[in-house]
């Protein structure tokens, strides 16, 4: 289980984690609304995320859509992702989509070379609960400069089961 994180100046970029509302949790989301995007990755190692991500925040801010720091990604592929990014409303310009079902989350903290033994982690946590992940995501909690800063980098499995 990972430990809260403490009281600390915000970076101005993203806000400190609190892994506790997501660490070891299962919660039911119904037609969750996020912005979906593509990232392109060579291996799934990111090539213009952080350029998708501004642009898909101007796009957010600009339709005062913007909702929980909630980013998801989902490796579908070595050469691409998909990333989700909760808003309150639909976005001009961008395409939405809507998550339901039941989920399961485990928070990790560490180096993203150790994603592969995460995600048998999970694998274990959702087995052991008498369940199969569906789709798994990660939510990437801060970016890495905010990680930097505040001396924490940790990651989100979010299992749909």
């Amino acid at each position: 289980m990972a430990k809260t994180m403490k009281k600390v100046k915000e970076t101005g970029c993203c806000k400190p984690f609190d892994p506790a509302p997501w660490d070891c949790k299962t919660f039911v989301w119904k037609n969750k609304l996020f912005l979906k995007d593509r990232v392109l990755s060579i291996f799934h190692i990111p090539l213009n995320m952080g350029k998708v991500i501004v642009r898909d925040m101007e796009k957010i801010k600009a339709a005062g859509a913007e909702g929980e720091q909630l980013m998801l990604c989902d490796e579908c592929s070595p050469f691409g992702l998909d990333v989700y990014i909760a808003v309150k409303k639909p976005v001009p310009g961008a395409e939405t989509v809507r998550l339901s079902g039941t989920f399961m989350s485990q928070v990790y903290q560490g180096a993203y070379s150790d994603v592969g033994k995460w995600v048998k982690d999970m694998e274990g946590h959702v087995a052991a609960k008498g369940r199969k992940i569906q789709k798994l995501y990660f939510y990437y909690t801060m970016c890495p400069a905010c990680a930097k800063a505040y001396g924490q980098n940790y990651t989100v499995l979010v299992a749909k089961i």
